[in-house]
């Protein structure tokens, strides 16, 4: 069997394979996801009256099934109702997460919900942002995400960045337009910024329907198997984007030292 044939097929697609392990994406030892609530492990509750609850659980979070999948360290960098503006504008500096203690190998960025689909904030464009000095980004929603990208830049400058789209909602017509637009803002952040890869989950990921809803669901926010699955997904993904680049990835053991290899 030729080596090729052993590591992927020429016309494999994202999620075809979804190693047990994590696969390739064990190479991360330490992970840091930035997100909200379906980041966050969050389970909705209902009390007597039928009011509802909303409880972040970190240890169901599908960045710490993903660790638990890879034997990896993964920080939680997330709350439930998290946008990048707040991120930006004092969690992070709250939380103390731009701290060097807490840098990572790769970071995974999953927000975009609450900040163009629940508050309707301005997407913005590629020219929100400013390469020397990201505190002043125009005030959109891609300016603030690119913040987030460039400060980690400082804190770990050679770390790899993989970010989430929103999944697909075939019967939900009312966000399909704003979950395009943010799609196409990812794109062009991963084609701004060195390093950085897209988790396409629109495109190759399951349909969040009815039927997905019901299995992986509790109310607005997944249930424990479905931040399992997740975790699996992006795992898979990021396994899948390891074994078509690999020349991208040969030096990741060295990211965070002064080390590297030059042939």
């Amino acid at each position: 069997m030729k080596l090729n044939d052993m590591i992927f097929s020429t016309d494999e697609k994202p999620l075809e394979m979804m190693p047990e392990s994590g696969g390739y994406t064990a190479i991360f030892r330490k992970i840091g996801v930035v997100g909200d609530s379906l980041s966050s492990g969050e389970f909705e509750s209902r009390d007597k009256d039928g009011n509802k609850g909303y409880h972040d659980y970190f240890e169901y979070s599908w960045g710490q099934n993903l660790a638990r999948l890879c034997s990896s360290t993964c920080y939680n960098f997330s709350r439930g109702g998290m946008t990048a503006m707040e991120y930006c504008e004092s969690f992070a500096d709250n939380m103390r997460f731009w701290d060097p203690q807490y840098a990572c190998q790769c970071y995974i960025i999953a927000l975009g919900v609450n900040d163009i689909q629940n508050m309707g904030q301005e997407i913005g464009s590629i020219d929100d942002i400013n390469s020397d000095d990201c505190t002043q980004n125009g005030k959109t929603f891609m300016g603030y995400y690119a913040q987030i990208i460039q400060r980690l830049k400082k804190i770990q400058p050679r770390a790899k960045f993989f970010l989430m789209t929103m999944m697909r909602e075939s019967e939900n017509h009312r966000v399909r337009e704003k979950t395009e637009l943010h799609r196409k803002a990812l794109f062009e952040l991963a084609e701004y910024f060195d390093n950085t890869y897209v988790l396409d989950f629109f495109k190759y990921g399951p349909d969040y329907d009815t039927e997905f809803r019901k299995k992986f669901y509790m109310g607005g926010h997944m249930n424990p198997m479905g931040y399992v699955l997740t975790a699996h997904m992006v795992a898979s993904y990021i396994d899948y984007i390891i074994r078509h680049n690999f020349e991208d990835f040969k030096e990741v053991g060295y990211i965070g030292t002064d080390l590297s290899y030059t042939e």
